[in-house]
């Protein structure tokens, strides 16, 4: 297996000897001794990382950056700095490094900083300046709403209620199982903003050790604890101006959940190790896909905290309450990802949209993207048949390809019925008090109610 290649770009020689003396013995170091030379050796190959200094003569560090992420996204690219300056740490994490570091080099440190960033646990936070492109490089989708795709009426009451929250503060709390989209609303919601032009940083809290996630958040100064060595700028911070979505919520310890609260109450926090307030403007998105009120039962989640985050509560259903949807969202992703793979023109069979019809969909419009990438990637033909469906749908799915179920039954009026079948058993256990039917049966009153209408099952109890 061949070692990582790091491009170091500084304008001092003795940096530059030093750093490849140090980072040789790991990887593979090539150097440049400005921004111009750097792009040269960009134009011949592509490192897996980039060590920049901010302060260089004629184009510098942060012009550099700006152009690299502009053409390669999803480089690495710690940025190196002789200041302590704030500024342009912020800036330079809004720009799209990884990492910033100041000289001179706690050793440790920057091999722990490199090792990281390649290893991807930096993406883990990610600020996004809107681009044409998303983080694998493909062109975004051209939606109905933005980028979401969906004409059913729980999208279009989703859609309603995007437009009305979106130029407000309001914390806003998205909820949905897993792979319905929820990062997808919080962009809409920000880019609908009049924040719109400022950061939007996206965080997976279960993405980061909980002995992490504070530094993260908050920041740290310089020997706030073993190997701080020197001050970071938290996501809070870097998100000022702009949006912070918090994804997984869920996952934060208590301890780290008492200083969110704090935050939404009085728009500052503290840096770990630090006595002196940090004020900034930043509008907060949380999303979920666990019962936080559950959590709160169980003691794992602030009550408080809960009613802070719940301003204005947006769901995101799941792609079988809305399987209308999903010849749309099949064409939507073809549309995308044809070009990647020779600009072929795509379609898939009758037989095969059966099968997708007939199949439930538990990880939701994620899993319907993974699926059509992965069909297509592997598949030779334009036209996608049944038999290039993963078999693991094929045999999850109990119609025949004909639409008929075992005894002549149609597949769609055995579910019909199976689904009236277990919704009158809901209501009847929770004396038809439709909230607890919905606990019960783990959807939402909404999409319950959308369901009894659609299956013609009356609110009251029958007599």
């Amino acid at each position: 297996m061949s070692q990582p290649r790091i491009l170091i770009v500084d304008d001092e020689a003795t940096v530059r000897e030093s750093l490849e003396m140090l980072l040789s013995r790991v990887y593979t170091v090539e150097t440049a001794e400005s921004s111009e030379a750097a792009e040269v050796r960009l134009q011949e190959s592509i490192p897996d990382l980039m060590l920049v200094d901010v302060v260089m003569p004629g184009l510098d560090g942060l012009a550099l950056l700006e152009r690299v992420k502009a053409i390669h996204p999803t480089l690495p690219v710690i940025m190196l700095t002789a200041s302590t300056a704030v500024k342009s740490a912020v800036q330079a994490m809004k720009i799209g490094a990884v990492d910033y570091l100041s000289k001179p080099f706690d050793v440790d440190s920057l091999l722990a900083r490199i090792g990281e960033a390649l290893s991807g646990v930096s993406v883990a936070a990610e600020a996004v300046i809107t681009h044409e492109f998303d983080r694998r490089g493909l062109p975004e989708i051209e939606g109905d709403f933005g980028v979401m795709v969906g004409s059913h009426p729980l999208m279009s009451e989703l859609f309603q209620k995007i437009d009305q929250v979106a130029p407000t503060h309001t914390t806003v709390l998205i909820t949905g199982e897993s792979g319905t989209g929820k990062e997808l609303i919080a962009r809409e919601l920000h880019t609908r903003s009049k924040r719109a032009e400022k950061p939007f940083i996206a965080l997976n809290c279960a993405a980061i050790p909980e002995s992490l996630i504070e530094s993260e958040l908050f920041g740290h100064e310089k020997g706030a604890f073993t190997h701080a060595s020197e001050r970071r700028i938290g996501q809070f911070e870097l998100a000022d101006g702009g949006t912070l979505f918090l994804d997984e919520i869920g996952e934060l310890s208590l301890q780290v959940q008492v200083k969110m609260l704090r935050f939404l109450q009085e728009q500052e926090f503290y840096r770990v190790g630090s006595s002196k307030p940090v004020r900034v403007d930043v509008r907060v998105i949380a999303a979920t896909n666990k019962n936080l009120e559950l959590l709160i039962q169980e003691g794992k989640f602030r009550q408080d905290l809960y009613y802070r985050i719940n301003v204005v509560n947006l769901e995101s259903p799941p792609l079988r309450a809305r399987s209308e949807d999903l010849t749309r969202l099949i064409d939507a992703f073809v549309q995308r990802l044809s070009p990647v793979y020779g600009g072929r023109q795509i379609s898939f069979s009758d037989e095969a949209m059966d099968v997708f019809q007939s199949y439930s969909w538990p990880g939701n419009v994620r899993e319907l993207e993974n699926v059509c990438e992965s069909i297509i990637a592997l598949s030779t033909k334009d036209e996608i048949t049944v038999n290039e469906i993963p078999a693991r749908i094929r045999q999850a799915v109990s119609s025949t390809l004909s639409g008929e179920g075992v005894d002549g039954v149609k597949f769609e009026d055995a579910e019909r019925k199976f689904e009236t079948e277990i919704i009158l058993k809901a209501l009847k256990r929770a004396n038809y008090v439709q909230t607890k039917a919905a606990d019960i049966l783990g959807i939402s009153r909404r999409i319950l109610k959308y369901k009894m209408d659609k299956l013609g099952i009356g609110e009251n109890p029958p007599s």
